[in-house]
């Protein structure tokens, strides 16, 4: 045999005697509550951005909808003559007022109540959405600025 080969084989017999008697190392205390954090907090994390995204895009469409709806309930109020009632109404307060059962119920069926409630729920819809999208951006810029430490 070659002496090079001889002297490798008792280096690693003694090598291997040298390690055979350490232990693995045990990892840090708490390690599983941190890995077990972090998963949650990025669960959570892609919730919030998921959420957050559909609030924008309802916010959105909301906004978008808004000037049709309002041309819609406009057009609407000036051809149901409820302008005139109202012009009456603030001109002649006196007459409109006592003869107010017949005032007010003509006021009420010219009333556009369709489109008067399509522009009142886009309205709705647009500020509830804003409210909510805001919120839900807050807790991101929060959670950004905040929540990445897994200390």
């Amino acid at each position: 045999m070659h002496p090079f080969v001889v002297l490798v084989s008792m280096v690693r017999k003694d090598y291997e005697k040298l390690f055979s008697h350490l232990e693995p190392p045990e990892p840090p205390a708490g390690l599983l509550d941190k890995i077990l954090l972090a998963i949650k907090r990025e669960q959570e994390l892609r919730h919030t951005k998921r959420l957050a995204l559909s609030f924008l895009a309802l916010l959105i469409i909301s906004v978008s909808a808004a000037p049709f709806s309002w041309a819609f309930f406009s057009d609407e109020a000036m051809s149901s003559g409820i302008t005139q009632f109202l012009s009456i109404a603030v001109n002649d307060i006196g007459t409109f007022l006592s003869l107010w059962p017949d005032s007010f119920m003509a006021v009420a069926e010219s009333l556009p109540i369709m489109s008067f409630a399509l522009f009142i729920i886009n309205i709705t819809l647009a500020v509830f959405t804003l409210r909510l999208f805001l919120h839900r951006k807050r807790l991101l810029i929060n959670y950004f600025m905040h929540g990445m430490r897994f200390t």
